[in-house]
């Protein structure tokens, strides 16, 4: 049996239409056509539809066949001005296009209704663009706030500013912005001491707390997380109903939260639930110094919690269509080009491991906290500090790279910091360091174990004051940089051993990011795969359009114990020799060599180690939580001082299983 071009045999229950008899189309169409919310069409250089899915038909209101062969303007009429410039800018460029608005009137509609879309260019086998893909999501549209009765109880001075926040939040497609906008217009009317917004994450099956711009809100500190059952939001969330709390009834509770609100001069408390189409999603949370009557602010509190519900829908519509447009990117074997525009640049995946690691990254990168991104060799911990630098504030500033163990002991420090002329035998003129270069920008530490005790302290002032002095001078100089470290090696137990300095290491762990191995990333291997066979095809002129089932199992059966270095090495190794239009693989390497060392290795495994190792997974499956009903002692079947004992007994520690 031989894969088509994305590795997958076609099914014949496909439910996409096509306007023409074609090839056998790539089996990864269909997890997008068959979804039941996610519209998907395919236009030609004309603009004439090619493929479409019967969600985009339900949304376009006319039955999928009847759009094929139709251009845009015959089924979307004026409304198609609206979508033809993004098509052709596509075309033309080359680069896709991510979270486009659209709010128009379709012909098929009484009303105006509002979209969001991904465009992506599809190549043909020369590279040409030919085709380009759009994948639509319905959002809800953010109606005026002058709908409903309750608005006669609300001021036309609140109005006015939710009118106004109602604008500003329709095009938002980050939870941050949405922040700002809900203290901006808190700020211009209630004015509470006290504002957060706790939003239900079902990873860590707790609501997450995001403080606004208020005064006690910054003394109780940025990252809270307070189980669903707490009083303080988790009433409100439960019961899907507004709860009021005088200053009584916040000292008599037993919320450590409403304990800390009440302990900063609380004295009114409100917290309303954020309903939306897919439930009730959190908890819009108030508070005030002073004594306030609370039922005379609930009309406007009641319209103001409505839409930021609403505009939490559009945030998370807009990262699952950035998501689904991305992989079918990646699935469409578009090549290095059409992925020069994404957030995460080569880092190619949808593992559960992957994404959480992603979802760390758009986490710090905003921030200029340092990052430690530990991961055992090949793991790809340079693109993740890339990536991380490519959505800072620092994006415009340069990426300054040293590897630590690339350079000899003697030498590193003056790389690091720079010297003068004299400084030392051989210093015949003044050089500028890392440090000096990085300035504006930020500085990627890679290896970080390797550096040599003697430059640590050097290195914990920078972090700490953003100064040092060059080698052979006293002048100070002064820098502006954000630092990413990274290491395969484990710093605690460097520590324990006096070969890095606890200072420093503490310093370093603000923010720790661990990037999986490939054997913890299920079904990457297939993309990965697809990826590096298109890249180096590409680069080296070959046409490489099949890969053999037999290769595909081999590949995915291999532990990969250099992970995504070594498969890449791999595939330039196997499209070097191939010759025809399929993949030919030196699938003998991993079934001799490689596999007989993998067999030595099984051969010394121990019970000890299986079972370190299971209870490690388990620790990264439940997010480093060992207590409760989800923890990892309840997974395990065990009691948490069990399991706490046989942690310590097999040696695991923190780091290894908590990111």
């Amino acid at each position: 049996m031989q894969y088509d071009e994305l590795g997958e045999k076609p099914d014949d229950n496909t439910q996409f239409l096509e306007s023409a008899p074609a090839a056998p189309e790539p089996w990864i169409w269909q997890q997008f056509v068959e979804a039941t919310n996610t519209g998907f069409a395919v236009c030609d250089e004309s603009l004439r539809y090619v493929k479409v899915n019967d969600a985009l038909a339900r949304m376009n209101g006319i039955a999928a066949e009847d759009h094929l062969g139709k251009t845009i303007y015959d089924v979307l009429g004026e409304a198609a001005d609206e979508c033809v410039t993004a098509f052709q800018q596509v075309f033309a460029t080359g680069h896709s296009l991510s979270n486009c608005n659209l709010v128009v009137k379709l012909p098929s509609r009484s009303t105006s209704g509002r979209w969001l879309a991904n465009y992506f260019p599809i190549r043909d086998e020369e590279g040409q663009v030919r085709r380009v893909g759009v994948v639509v999501v319905e959002l809800p549209v953010l109606s005026p706030p002058f709908t409903g009765p309750q608005e006669n109880s609300v001021s036309p001075h609140h109005l006015k500013a939710l009118a106004e926040f109602t604008t500003d939040i329709t095009t938002e497609t980050r939870e941050e912005d949405l922040f700002i906008a809900t203290s901006g217009i808190l700020g211009k009317t209630l004015q509470p001491d006290f504002a957060a917004i706790a939003l239900y994450d079902e990873s860590i099956g707790q609501m997450r707390v995001y403080a606004l711009d208020f005064e006690v809100s910054r003394l109780l500190g940025a990252d809270l997380r307070v189980p669903v059952t707490d009083e303080a939001c988790g009433t409100a969330y439960l019961g899907a109903e507004t709860v009021i709390y005088s200053r009584s009834q916040l000292l008599a509770s037993r919320s450590d939260c409403l304990l800390r609100l009440a302990e900063a001069g609380t004295e009114s408390l409100c917290c309303l639930p954020l309903v939306n189409a897919k439930g009730t999603v959190g908890t819009l949370n108030l508070a005030w110094k002073q004594d306030r009557v609370l039922t005379e602010d609930l009309p406007f509190l009641n319209l103001l919690a409505s839409r930021i519900a609403l505009s939490l829908h559009n945030v998370h519509a807009s990262r699952e269509i950035k998501r689904l447009s991305r992989k079918l990117r990646i699935m469409a074997l578009g090549g290095e080009s059409e992925l020069a525009g994404e957030n995460f640049g080569e880092i190619i995946g949808e593992s559960r491991a992957l994404r959480k690691v992603l979802t760390q990254v758009e986490t710090v990168a905003p921030s200029d906290a340092t990052v430690l991104i530990l991961g055992e060799t090949g793991t790809g911990k340079e693109l993740v500090a890339r990536a991380i630098h490519r959505l800072s504030s620092r994006r415009d500033g340069k990426f300054v790279k040293l590897n630590c163990a690339a350079i000899p002991t003697g030498l590193i420090e003056s790389e690091l910091f720079g010297h003068e002329k004299g400084a030392f035998t051989g210093a015949v003129q003044q050089k500028i360091g890392r440090l000096e270069v990085a300035d504006g920008g930020t500085l990627f530490l890679d290896e970080i174990g390797e550096i040599p005790l003697e430059v640590q302290p050097k290195l914990l002032r920078v972090l700490e004051d953003q100064e040092f002095e060059r080698l052979g001078s006293t002048r100070t100089i002064k820098v502006n940089i954000r630092v990413l470290a990274a290491t395969n090696r484990d710093l605690a137990q460097c520590v324990s051993s006096r070969e890095f300095r606890s200072d420093l290491y503490y310093r370093l762990y603000v923010f720790p990011v661990r990037v999986p191995p490939l054997r913890e990333r299920e079904n990457d291997i297939d993309l990965l795969v697809r990826y590096f066979v298109q890249k180096f095809a590409r680069s080296m002129h070959k046409k490489i359009t099949g890969i053999s089932a037999e290769t595909m199992t081999a590949l995915n059966s291999w532990h990969w114990p250099g992970n995504v270095r070594e498969l890449e090495n791999f595939i330039e190794r196997s499209v070097i020799l191939s010759e025809g239009l399929t993949l030919s693989a030196p699938l003998g390497e991993l079934d001799a060599s490689l596999l007989s060392l993998s067999s030595s290795l099984r051969n010394n495994v121990t019970l000890e180690n299986i079972e370190r190792e299971h209870i490690l997974r388990v620790l990264r499956e439940a997010d480093g939580v060992i207590a409760g009903v989800r923890g990892a002692a309840a997974r395990l079947g065990m009691k948490r001082t069990t399991l706490q004992s046989r942690m310590q007994k097999l040696g695991i520690t923190r780091e290894e299983y908590q990111n």
